[in-house]
């Protein structure tokens, strides 16, 4: 089975403010460091450890190819990782690495750039999963109350044992994917995730996989704290194990 993973990572990253990266110069959310490496190095890592993904594709902005490019021969990694030109939004971005996957991949795997504490037996699962039904993603159920308003007016209130927080990855068979894309792209259709523009084409349910709270999207100055204590975290499993 052949699984490729793609990572957009070409956003502007604007709720991030000036916090910078030192390798790159520039202030995006994904190239913020951590424990001296980029977030998206420490997200790309989690796939190159994955056994199931085959190859890895990462959409940057084009002046980000050349200077990531030298950090990925740095850390020589076990598996093909290919640099593409991303787009204007992640819809785009997703798009042109899909048109870089091999033909005859399987399963496409979208994950955020800034999601780097996916576990691994997630990861592996959610993968299976979508090799069993076609399409799943991680997502996990909402602990607060979720009101439905217009305004600044509550108009309902909705169940959450029927709501999930859609995370990601969001792993689909391939030709799925390219179609839903097409599809999109004709109706000038643009999704908030992969998943939505799958759901439209009304061909297969879209599996859940349970996925935790620790795989947190790293969008605010606030998030790093965080990020910073579950990466001392994990780096003292894997000490002790």
């Amino acid at each position: 089975m052949k699984v490729a993973a793609i990572i957009p990572a070409a956003g502007l990253g604007t709720r991030m403010g000036r916090s910078t990266a030192e390798t790159s110069g520039v202030s995006r959310k994904q190239f913020m460091l951590l424990d001296g490496a980029p977030i998206l190095l420490h997200t790309l890592r989690k796939f190159l450890a994955c056994p199931l993904v085959t190859e890895i594709v990462v959409a940057l902005r084009q002046e980000d190819i050349s200077w990531f490019s030298d950090l990925l021969e740095r850390e020589g990694p076990t598996k093909p990782v290919r640099l593409v030109v991303g787009g204007n939004s992640r819809q785009e971005s997703v798009q042109n690495a899909l048109e870089a996957v091999a033909a005859d991949t399987d399963l496409v795997a979208v994950h955020d750039a800034v999601r780097p504490f996916i576990d691994p037996a997630t990861l592996e699962k959610v993968i299976q999963e979508a090799a069993q039904s076609g399409a799943a993603i991680v997502g996990i159920v909402p602990v607060d109350t979720v009101k439905q308003v217009r305004g600044n007016k509550v108009h309902g209130t909705l169940p959450r044992e029927r709501l999930i927080l859609a995370q990601t990855p969001q792993v689909f068979r391939y030709a799925l994917l390219k179609e839903a894309f097409e599809r999109a792209r004709q109706d000038g259709f643009v999704g908030t995730d992969e998943s939505s523009l799958v759901e439209r084409l009304e061909r297969v349910e879209v599996s859940v996989v349970a996925g935790s709270d620790r795989n947190i999207k790293i969008t605010k100055p606030s998030d790093m704290e965080l990020a910073r204590l579950f990466l001392s975290e994990e780096m003292a499993r894997r000490k002790a194990s």
